[in-house]
């Protein structure tokens, strides 16, 4: 009872209590007023981009699966993202409401950086190191609106100046006969002459000079229309206009990969195999119902390069630069060799693991996998990584010779050009057609010399141009 009638006094402050309470002071008044509320049972996580691995620093947004207040489950995916590697999706570390997204779809956000803040239960999640931002944040104030008196005002377009036009005279169209017959000669309307004599009337001075004006403006529209062979071409618009536009994530990636090759001396080396042989054997394959899955030359190619490295093992090497003053081989047993594709979303190069326990079957049907994929932007990062040496068939979209650069984690690449029918000669000297394309390498001359880039390149020819060579080496 003691503490009701203390608060109704507090509440209801009679006249005596009013001096009391003033001394007191307005802020203790004022929170000895306040009802205060029990210690907020929510708090803010922030997920953190983490390291994603193979050596990626940053990735980019490329759209956002939830939006600001909506409810997220945990382990439920937050956005997708795309890296150097591959496309992939961030789920959520917490349950919770989001509060506040950090960054929006085509942005590139750094490892380490916050992505989105979730209003989360601290019961829940108690043993996070980062302290936790209490929710109940004050509302941030609005920038003022314009008023209306700052609204411009349009001036009022000019008013059009009209010519005014004299009336003619009621004997306008009156005339001597003289006057008459010169105007019938000269084919002149008497109501286009404007008269100077009395009460309007045409002289033949009036027509005259009439006559001289009409002549006149007419030679100057003709010299204003010259002829066709004379017409001066039309002024053309040379002024350049520039618009920026940022790169892509995937052309900043090869932006800076390409920028790490050039400090890799190339060592390029062309020559031109004879695929007669290899182009018939498809043939034969493609006639064969057993056979469904159409094969094309690239399987044997890269099966051929396959077959040449385990005698050139050191054209599958990483040359190891992190101490400059000590460079190191890191020789590899397993051949990676990377595919080099054009998508939509740019050049990838995933590549086929352990080509040398595959057979050519299986190489084509792990192609047609990577192509399928890489089609829609769902390779993965172990599609992407791990490569020893790359492919690129740039024969599929044209160009006969190419010269490729070398990415800074191999020591070799090839490049195939278009294949072409050309006129040959056949061992018993009569010209023959026969198909041929060219193969362009590029080796980092400074662990690679020329003969051991050559000897590799004229074993992969010997594969090529007589597949039956390779069946005795398949496994």
């Amino acid at each position: 009872m003691l503490w009701l009638r203390c608060s109704r006094q507090l509440l209801v402050p009679t006249r005596s209590a009013v001096p009391r309470i003033t001394s007191l002071g307005s802020a203790a008044y004022s929170r000895r007023r306040a009802f205060h509320a029990s210690a907020a049972l929510c708090g803010i996580r922030s997920q953190i981009l983490k390291d994603v691995g193979e050596g990626i620093t940053e990735v980019q947004i490329i759209q956002w699966y939830v939006q600001e207040g909506a409810h997220v489950e945990e382990w439920s995916p937050l956005c997708q993202y795309q890296s150097d590697k591959a496309v992939d999706d961030i789920t959520s570390r917490y349950e919770g409401v989001i509060k506040k997204l950090h960054f929006q779809a085509d942005d590139t956000v750094p490892t380490g950086k916050a992505l989105c803040d979730i209003e989360v239960d601290d019961a829940k999640y108690p043993d996070e190191s980062a302290p936790a931002v209490k929710a109940d944040t004050p509302p941030q104030p609005q920038p003022p609106q314009p008023s209306p008196e700052t609204r411009e005002v349009q001036p009022a377009p000019p008013r059009e100046v009209q010519s005014e036009q004299k009336p003619k005279g009621k004997h306008a169209s009156l005339a001597t006969p003289a006057v008459r017959g010169l105007l019938k000669e000269l084919n002149v309307n008497i109501l286009d002459v404007d008269g100077t004599g009395k009460d309007g009337r045409v002289l033949k001075e009036d027509v005259l000079r009439y006559v001289a004006q009409r002549d006149k403006a007419k030679a100057e529209t003709q010299l204003a229309r010259p002829t066709e062979a004379a017409r001066p071409v039309a002024s053309v618009d040379t002024t350049q206009t520039e618009a920026v536009q940022p790169l892509t994530h995937i052309q900043s990636q090869m932006f800076k990969t390409m920028t790490k090759s050039l400090t890799i001396p190339h060592f390029l080396y062309a020559d031109e195999i004879n695929i007669t042989a290899l182009s018939a054997l498809r043939r034969k394959l493609a006639s064969d119902r057993a056979q469904p899955q159409k094969i094309t030359a690239l399987p044997f190619i890269i099966k051929a390069v396959s077959l040449a490295l385990e005698e050139f093992p050191i054209l599958n090497a990483k040359l190891d630069t992190s101490d400059p003053n000590q460079p190191k081989l890191i020789m590899r047993s397993k051949h990676n060799i990377g595919v080099a594709m054009d998508t939509p979303q740019g050049l990838i190069v995933p590549n086929v693991k352990n080509v040398a326990a595959r057979s050519i079957a299986d190489i084509a049907e792990e192609i047609a996998r990577l192509t399928a994929l890489g089609r829609e932007g769902k390779l993965t990062p172990a599609d992407l990584s791990g490569g020893t040496i790359t492919v690129s068939n740039i024969g599929n979209i044209g160009g006969t010779y190419v010269a490729p650069v070398i990415v800074p984690t191999e020591v070799a690449i090839l490049g195939v050009g278009r294949s072409r029918t050309v006129p040959v000669f056949d061992e018993a000297g009569q010209v023959t057609k026969a198909e041929v394309v060219n193969f362009s390498w590029s080796a980092d001359h400074r662990v690679i010399d020329g003969a051991t880039m050559a000897r590799m390149a004229n074993k992969v020819r010997e594969y090529i141009e007589s597949p039956d060579r390779m069946l005795v080496r398949l496994r």
